[in-house]
């Protein structure tokens, strides 16, 4: 792969308005993928959450649980870290859509009734990473720094 390529990647002139983004929200994707991937925090595991993806019709459940557990949890690690926060972010994004469309779309937008309110903003933050970068104080930002 060329280095223009991971520069693009990592580049980031953002300052310090993301990490008030990656925190919050990082912490917040690890909570959620560890309750799909390993049963934390009252979460349904593998198992369980593989059995309510395939009741939706997002099959093989366990499959996709598995893959959203892994970029929640994963990605909510690299946006905590500051490392590959725009793959990061793209596949956090990714997940965000799914889970409108699949799950919440059909009961509106507030969060007591289970709508999308919740998934937007994550989505929203997550694209907001996607744009800018990790920002100072990030992985991402001391390896293209080291890079120049």
């Amino acid at each position: 792969m060329s280095n223009r390529l991971i520069d693009r990647v990592l580049a980031t002139d953002a300052g310090w308005s993301p990490l008030a983004l990656r925190i919050p929200v990082g912490i917040i994707f690890v909570a959620h993928g560890a309750q799909k991937l390993f049963g934390a925090f009252g979460g349904y595991g593998l198992e369980g959450t593989g059995q309510f993806f395939a009741s939706l019709g997002l099959t093989p459940g366990y499959l996709m649980a598995l893959l959203a557990g892994s970029a929640e949890f994963f990605g909510g690690l690299a946006l905590l870290l500051g490392l590959l926060v725009r793959p990061a972010a793209a596949a956090l994004a990714f997940s965000m859509v799914i889970a409108i469309f699949a799950v919440h779309i059909g009961n509106g937008l507030f969060l007591d009734k289970n709508g999308y309110e919740y998934a937007l903003a994550l989505l929203a933050a997550s694209v907001s990473l996607l744009i800018s970068g990790a920002g100072r104080l990030s992985v991402d930002a001391a390896l293209t720094a080291r890079s120049r």
